[in-house]
């Protein structure tokens, strides 16, 4: 188990002078578009431990984040850092799509383990989540011959082109939209019959349906309940893939193993990352295999590759990663932690206009705020108390709290009193 999460230690001005000093140096070497330095500077991070993270100038800070939801298991865990040692050195890098890794095997067979459903269960490893929906995308289409795919409003499955066809944001697509496709048409979210209507408009060219079962980036919202197995059943009835996204979901963040689990519905298609690994970047898109069976055999070169595919470090990494999640039970303490933060903040926040919505599941959380500027403001206000989180939704509305699964309750709810604390200041201010 991991040390307990210490509380927030803010030593200088925030961000600190070690921070803006490498800010500046950023800003000479990387392409402006990628970390935003202006106008305030982001801390820049040193190291981690379980939920607590320090940053260039030694402040420690409780990090609801998990990394963008990676950190399930939380940061530098011991057996995932000790899997890291001992596979690094025997062996950093093979060949994975031509001399495999006996890591790279073992890896596989747990992902078919785990994957929902009794039947047999096959996967293409990737580095990134935009990697696993790349791979659901090509898998779809081998086996249906449609490249149509119906995905939903809000909806985040990447920023490479093919994912980006699926994704919602017009500001990501606009820029690349002579690139895409063009092939993906978008229903309301929560809703089968409109989905269903949408997907029908477009014709004969839908072959899948693609969701995340809870949005991430889209503001954690969260479905009606019998949505996901709605959705199971329309693809049933219309011969339609169903592709679940549980990149930010799976392994654990929203009270079950997968999120497709509250329901008991089985995907033809899962995709996963983020949590796989706790840190390491690696993904997979798993399926059932008389799905996945579309792919025709290997004849020495591969449809789809890559040069770090089933990577040593990261299949040990996510063995690992497996193992504490099970043994430690970090699905169940997902479950009881989420639904006592939801509590808290459902009661500290009542009544209060500027609050549109305190919504859930497991322990990725949201808090909807009517005013986009006022969530900046909370977000801002909660770093410099030393604790960390981000914001989400289309308009930046949302506060998002996806803390490390490991982090204790005491820890957990007594951030959130800062980030309560943060919202009532921001909008007195």
């Amino acid at each position: 188990m991991l040390s307990e999460t210490l509380p927030p230690e803010v030593r200088t001005e925030i961000p600190g002078p070690r921070s803006r000093e490498l800010a500046r140096r950023l800003g000479r070497v990387e392409s402006r578009n990628v970390t935003c330095l202006a106008p305030v500077a982001p801390i820049f991070w040193q190291r981690a431990a379980g939920s607590n993270v320090w940053d260039a100038d030694d402040n420690r800070f409780v990090d609801l984040t998990a990394a963008f939801g990676v950190a399930n298991t939380g940061h530098g865990h011991p057996r995932v850092a000790d899997a890291l040692r001992r596979q690094s050195e025997q062996l950093v890098h093979g060949m994975g799509d031509v001399h495999p890794s006996r890591v790279k095997v073992e890896l596989l067979e747990a992902l078919a383990r785990l994957f929902p459903g009794d039947g047999d269960a096959r996967s293409v490893l990737g580095s990134s989540g935009s990697d696993a929906v790349e791979s659901a995308l090509k898998t779809a289409m081998l086996a249906t011959g449609k490249p149509g795919i119906l995905a939903f409003e809000g909806a985040y499955h990447g920023l490479s082109l093919g994912a980006l066809d699926t994704t919602w944001r017009s500001d990501f697509r606009d820029p690349f939209a002579a690139r895409l496709p063009a092939r993906t048409r978008f229903a309301r979210f929560g809703d089968v019959d409109d989905a269903e209507r949408v997907a029908l408009q477009a014709g004969a060219d839908i072959g899948a349906v693609l969701v995340e079962p809870v949005q991430g980036r889209g503001g954690e919202r969260v479905p009606p309940r019998g949505f996901l197995a709605g959705l199971r059943a329309l693809c049933d009835r219309r011969g339609w893939l169903l592709v679940a996204d549980e990149i930010y979901t799976g392994f654990g963040r929203t009270g079950r193993t997968w999120a497709c689990d509250h329901e008991g519905v089985v995907p033809d298609l899962l995709c996963a990352g983020k949590g796989l690994a706790s840190g390491m970047p690696i993904s997979a898109c798993i399926g059932r295999a008389e799905v996945m069976d579309a792919w025709p055999p290997s004849g020495g070169e591969a449809l789809h590759t890559q040069t770090f595919l089933g990577h040593p470090l990261g299949c040990a990494a996510a063995l690992a990663s497996i193992a504490v999640l099970e043994e430690e039970g970090l699905a169940r303490r997902a479950a009881e932690h989420g639904e006592r933060a939801l509590e808290q903040l459902g009661a500290k926040l009542a009544g209060r206009p500027d609050v549109a919505s305190v919504r859930g599941l497991g322990l990725m959380l949201g808090i909807e705020l009517s005013d986009p500027v006022h969530a900046a403001r909370a977000v801002a206000r909660s770093l410099e108390q030393g604790v960390i989180l981000l914001p989400s939704g289309d308009a930046g509305r949302v506060l998002s709290i996806t803390p490390p699964l490991t982090i204790e309750e005491p820890a957990l709810l007594a951030a959130l009193d800062v980030v309560i604390d943060a919202i009532h200041g921001t909008v007195a201010a």
